[in-house]
């Protein structure tokens, strides 16, 4: 979770077992946002950058306008929630990024959003640090096939 002067982001993401396939290197993701205005002002989210970050290192920049087709206001004291969807190729990855929002006045700010995990969950119990050493994470895909 971070926190700026006016609004607080948090994420959680889950993996979707019954849309991925991972003998084709497909592993689906669904994320959550919650963005809470702690302000006592209302705040507009105007636009949204994501990397997401594959287990081999394979960076995909997503931006554009708003976040799931619109471009909420979201009123002091209230909060706005939102699900939506990665795709990557190994099982493990990471997303990071930021929003573009405007406070009531039409002054623009950025949040940016610390960078989250999107991992199989079996993956995560099965492989651990003691079982690979050293060896990071974004370089065990190969280990998992």
């Amino acid at each position: 979770m971070i926190n700026s002067p006016r609004v607080c982001i948090q994420v959680q993401s889950v993996y979707i077992e019954a849309q991925s396939s991972p003998d084709n290197e497909r592993y689906v993701f669904a994320y959550t946002v919650t963005i809470r205005n702690l302000g006592r002002a209302p705040v507009q989210l105007l636009g949204r950058y994501w990397l997401i970050t594959n287990g081999n290192g394979r960076e995909t920049e997503v931006q554009g306008e708003g976040v799931v087709g619109v471009q909420p206001l979201i009123a002091p004291g209230e909060e706005y929630q939102y699900t939506s969807g990665a795709i990557i190729e190994t099982p493990l990855g990471t997303m990071q990024g930021h929003y573009e929002m405007i406070d009531e006045n039409g002054v623009p700010f950025s949040i940016d959003i610390p960078v989250f995990r999107l991992a199989v969950p079996t993956l995560i119990a099965a492989r651990s640090l003691k079982e690979y050493g050293d060896i990071p994470y974004w370089r065990r895909s190969w280990l998992l096939r």
